[in-house]
């Protein structure tokens, strides 16, 4: 029988991946893909498709984990401390700082941007500037989120992995 501290570990080791999951396949195929398209073609791509992830199976992984992995670190707790609460406390931290900040303080702010832009009535060199303004930043803070959420991954297979007594 399953306990309610591995049934979360379970839930945040699955929320965390398919996080990892989404910006590393983001990382080495769509922005690779999009780099090769027309500078009207990219931004309306993006516009669309930063709209379209604003969905309840995203938002359910993106907090899930978020909120799963610390309380997963604290469901396997005790006195002394072990390592399996150790590697999820680091994955907590790699997730909070490295998906979720990078996310919330970088990347949001790059897409609400890109979305004000009213690409009908700009003209070539202003939609080459906006995408020169967007691409490099949103892919290079992408690639830290995929670090850090692999990175973050890393920590909770250790932590399943170590015993749950800690020994």
């Amino acid at each position: 029988m399953l306990k309610l501290a591995n049934i979360v570990l379970v839930l945040a080791a699955t929320s965390t991946a398919l996080m990892a999951g989404l910006f590393y396949a983001w990382s080495c195929s769509v922005t690779i893909g999009l780099a090769k398209v027309p500078d009207t073609v990219y931004i309306t791509s993006m516009q669309a498709m930063n709209r379209a992830i604003q969905n309840a199976a995203f938002f359910a992984c993106f907090f899930g984990a978020l909120l799963l992995l610390p309380l997963s670190a604290y469901l396997h707790y005790s006195s002394p401390v072990p390592g399996r609460c150790w590697c999820l406390v680091a994955a907590s931290l790699l997730y909070a700082i490295g998906v979720f900040g990078v996310t919330v303080a970088g990347n949001v702010p790059l897409n609400e941007a890109l979305d004000a832009f009213h690409l009908p009535s700009a003209s070539a060199q202003e939609i080459a500037a906006q995408r020169a303004r967007f691409e490099g930043s949103w892919n290079r803070l992408n690639l830290v989120r995929a670090i850090a959420g692999t990175l973050s991954v890393i920590m909770v297979i250790i932590a399943c992995l170590l015993p749950e007594d800690g020994a």
